[in-house]
């Protein structure tokens, strides 16, 4: 059984019939809220314009880079990284998400909707029959090289 923490999962004692979910709660348009009632309560809308989110938001990805830098390929799980690596690269990965959901309500951008088209495009673009098993960008491929 995969054992859980505020917001970190240890996957040290999970078997590979286990999966990975997300809890339901809070969803984006909860964090989407959450956000805006702290960003409200501080007056840091004047802030909180797209460009400004935008470059905060490539900082938060660079913190999160940095807990990956000089380790290698890392497994699924991060097996071998400790409870204090893992509770910070939480903490990171959700700085992205709340800069990320915050900069699309900004834009206007429904989120799960566009993330759901975006997908279906993607299967357009790549056929599962025709790049089964590749790494190639959707223009390296054609019929006769599949």
């Amino acid at each position: 059984m995969m054992a859980c923490g505020v917001g970190v999962c240890d996957s040290k004692n999970s078997t590979d019939e286990e999966h990975f979910s997300f809890s339901k709660h809070p969803n984006l348009e909860d964090i989407r809220k959450l956000q805006a009632e702290f960003s409200q309560e501080r007056n840091w809308d004047q802030y909180h314009q797209p460009r400004n989110l935008l470059l905060a938001l490539m900082g938060e990805v660079g913190e999160v880079s940095e807990l990956f830098q000089w380790r290698g390929e890392v497994p699924d799980g991060l097996p071998g990284w400790s409870e204090k690596d893992r509770e910070h690269l939480a903490h990171e990965l959700s700085d992205v998400l709340i800069y990320l959901v915050r900069l699309a309500e900004k834009c206007r951008v429904d989120l799960p909707a566009a993330t759901k088209e975006k997908i279906a495009l993607n299967k357009q673009k790549y056929p599962a029959n025709k790049v089964w098993g590749s790494n190639k960008k959707y223009t390296e491929y054609t019929e006769d090289k599949m």
